[in-house]
Parts: C-alpha cells; sequence; structure tokens
C-alpha cells in the first residue's frame, strides 16, 4: 500500500502517460508499485516520511486527489485490522464529492443511476433507487471494496452489490 501511494509522488503527467504506455492503459498503478519493488519496508517508510506533503501529479485539483487516494487507502489498512476511524464530516464530503467525478476511479460508474445517501453525513448525490448508510461505507463502496456493500441498505444496494461484483 506504501509504494502504491508513494508511486504516485513527484511524478508528472508525461511520466504517468509513459507508464499508462507500458501498461497498455490497463495497469497504470502496478507499473508504478513495480518501480519501487527494489525497495525495502524501512526504505518505503523512510521514503513516505520525507514526503508528507505531495509532490508532481499527487497535487492536481489542489491535492484533493491524493486526499481521496490516501483516504481510501487509509481504512483499507484499518478495516482488516478492526480499526475504525471517525474521518472528519468536511474531509468526508470532500471525498465523497471527488469519489463519484473523479475517472480514476470506479466511482464515477457505480453510482451512475443510484441515489447515495449516508445516514450520518448531510451529503447525497445521484437520483434513482436509494443506497443509505454509513458514510464511509458509501465511499468504501463506491471507490469499490465490495466488502463495504454488505453495510449498506435500499433498493439501489442490490444495483451497487451487481455492479462490483462484475
Amino acid at each position: 500500500m506504501v509504494a502504491h501511494v508513494m508511486s504516485f509522488d513527484g511524478v508528472s503527467l508525461l511520466d504517468i502517460l509513459r507508464r499508462a504506455i507500458r501498461a497498455r492503459f490497463a495497469h497504470v498503478n502496478q507499473v508504478g508499485v513495480d518501480e519501487l519493488a527494489s525497495l525495502s519496508t524501512e526504505q518505503l517508510l523512510y521514503r513516505l516520511r520525507a514526503h508528507l506533503r505531495p509532490q508532481g501529479l499527487a497535487t492536481t485539483f489542489g491535492g484533493r486527489l491524493a486526499l481521496l487516494d490516501v483516504t481510501i487507502h487509509h481504512q483499507d489498512i484499518r478495516r482488516p485490522l478492526g480499526m475504525p476511524r471517525q474521518i472528519p464530516a468536511e474531509l468526508l464530503r470532500c471525498v465523497l464529492d471527488d469519489s463519484v467525478r473523479s475517472p480514476e476511479l470506479p466511482g464515477w460508474h457505480l453510482s451512475r443511476g443510484v441515489r447515495l445517501t449516508p445516514t450520518d453525513l448531510d451529503w447525497s448525490h445521484g437520483s434513482g433507487p436509494e443506497i443509505t448508510g454509513p458514510a464511509e461505507s458509501v465511499l468504501m463502496a463506491v471507490a469499490g471494496r465490495q466488502s463495504a456493500v454488505g453495510e449498506l441498505a435500499g433498493p439501489g444496494q442490490v444495483i451497487l452489490a451487481r455492479r462490483l461484483a462484475r
């Protein structure tokens, strides 16, 4: 996970295009991780600590893409460890907005034709059969995390589950 997060730090748009061509546009993230594969855990953590402020492409849109990416991956790590985190409402609202609009994530497709309505946050998106549940679960589900779908309810939940199963 650290290699993935760090693989975008300091990278330019041209670098991403080169990766996309090498990956044949399918696995750009993996190409970036592979570039860091020779680093030890200690070296990766050193690199992470030395670059706490995003640089390069990660700063696109005022750092919002980096914020979205890191928030999702933070939860990717915490959830399996049983270490819940209360994400501040203003941050959660921002990343939810970006999660359904960012072409880099599946949220724009997964949320199409359904209404996302978190039960614990004043935010909603879309129209159609409603999906309700904790805002963090909504975020993780539209980010493509199938494990979060069971935490959601409403008639749109089945649609989202079906899309994620594909």
